[in-house]
């Protein structure tokens, strides 16, 4: 059993004999087994417990049990309790859900505070295949069908290599008492009743089951690795691209625009999937982490070559399907409020952006998209500055009669997203004055009869 521990140990690269390392006791047959290991193939370590009182007289039993074994083994302890159930509450998690955030964001403070290297954790090899198998049960791709991995940032599982009854024998041998949780030996939730029923009939069938899902859990962790390469080679031109120039979108067309209100947000070329060796899994990796499911993926991808304009939304992102590619950015939960300008001035539209209006004699017609010049004669404060809406018609400069400003936007190839970010400028009366950063109305052009000239600047 040590020589096995050790062999996964030195072939993970999981720990150090210089550094100090906790373990998390429960105080169960597993935990044990594993401080045991430790302290005799010579690593310094120290113990961690956390009481979540969750199940009663239970939780105060093992905590005592786990004193009783440090003191008596002359391990140091470090012991805390939670009230998962309030912070679950508060937090709008599940209570198990909880409990593990709490667990593990104190590890981690106790880790930093000591100067320990790793935290250690008793998972072992029948642990991970009961999370293949759940994982295999909702329809896992393969990154959940790897098991759980000897390594995750601080968190380190020296007995993944063993199964429970070789961790049982072993302290059989060394004639060590442990604790049992009540609630692991009742088949009420889905990892009880694998590990209760649904493995033991497993067996039954097949003998060395466990063995094999093992196995096979590695060989996909192998296969994952190519997998991870592959799709990181063809999303390399997408991250890249990410919060650069050529991929943000913006207002309108403005410069002004383009350089202050910058939006997070990318643009996927339908080539680019297309020529990818599963499209499926390129938009997969690319969008999940963004919160698309994957029924959303799969219907992106059906309606990638259909009429443009189909919209999906994640709990933090929107996607559009354009003409030639999907467009990605952040989804905005609250609608733009619009901004009243009572009279000349300065006025701020939010953080980055603000409108300067000045009447000025100078005659002169602006050719920058950031200002736009008009007729003051014909126009009555209070201005507004607010997004495009449905029905919004104008007169485009140098045309004759007025145009929906959607069919307008939509001559210029602008995307739905775009489309609704569109800022319209407008009088007391409702009348567009300027499309901003693209077009003035030609109703408030300047004329030769013109006296007094109005200036709406995008600083």
């Amino acid at each position: 059993m040590l020589s096995k521990v050790s062999d996964f140990i030195a072939k993970q690269l999981l720990l150090s004999h210089e550094g100090l390392h906790l373990v998390a006791l429960s105080g169960g047959a597993d935990s044990v087994a594993l401080l045991l290991i430790l302290q005799q193939l010579g690593y310094r370590i120290e113990a961690v417990h956390c009481n979540f009182k969750l199940r009663g007289e239970e939780s105060e039993r093992d905590e005592a049990f786990v004193q009783a074994l440090c003191e008596a083994r002359g391990f140091p302890l470090h012991r805390i309790h939670f009230d998962p159930r309030t912070y679950a509450e508060v937090h709008k998690v599940s209570i198990e859900m909880a409990a593990r955030e709490l667990r593990y964001r104190y590890f981690e403070k106790l880790l930093e505070d000591l100067g320990a290297e790793t935290i250690c954790v008793a998972h072992h090899r029948d642990d991970a295949v009961e999370t293949l198998l759940m994982n295999l049960m909702r329809g896992a791709g393969i990154h959940g069908l790897t098991g759980i991995r000897p390594r995750n940032g601080h968190i380190v599982r020296p007995l993944l290599c063993v199964s429970r009854q070789e961790i049982e024998d072993f302290l059989r041998a060394e004639d060590q008492s442990y604790v049992t949780d009540s609630t692991n030996l009742q088949p009420d939730v889905l990892r009880n009743k694998i590990r209760l029923q649904l493995l033991p009939l497993m067996e039954q069938l097949q003998s060395g089951t466990a063995d094999n899902l093992f196995r096979s859990a590695f060989y996909l962790s192998e296969a994952e690795k190519v997998y991870d390469a592959e799709i990181a080679r063809e999303t390399a031109t997408i991250h890249d691209s990410l919060l650069t120039s050529s991929s943000l979108l913006t207002l309108g067309n403005s410069s002004k625009l383009d350089s202050s209100r910058l939006i997070a947000a990318f643009t996927i070329h339908s080539s680019l999937i297309s020529s990818s060796t599963s499209p499926l899994c390129f938009l997969h990796e690319l969008l999940s982490p963004l919160g698309f499911n994957r029924t959303q993926i799969e219907q992106i991808l059906s309606h990638l070559n259909d009429a443009p304009g189909r919209e999906f939304t994640s709990p933090t992102y929107t996607l559009v399907i354009d003409r030639d590619s999907l467009i990605v950015e952040p989804l905005r939960k609250e609608p733009m409020k619009p901004l009243i300008i009572p009279e000349t001035g300065r006025y701020r539209l939010d953080e980055n952006v603000c409108f300067e209006v000045s009447e000025t004699d100078d005659l002169s017609i602006s050719k920058s998209p950031d200002v736009c010049t008009l007729d003051a004669a014909g126009i009555r404060f209070p201005l507004t500055i607010r997004p495009v809406q449905q029905g919004d018609r104008f007169q485009p400069y140098g045309m004759q009669g007025q145009k929906l400003v959607s069919d307008f936007l939509t001559d210029l190839k602008q995307n739905l997203l775009e489309k609704r970010r569109q800022l319209v400028v407008t009088d007391a009366t409702g009348a567009i004055l300027w499309l901003v950063g693209l077009r003035t109305d030609h109703r408030y052009r300047i004329t030769s009869e013109t006296s007094t000239v109005l200036r709406i600047h995008l600083v």
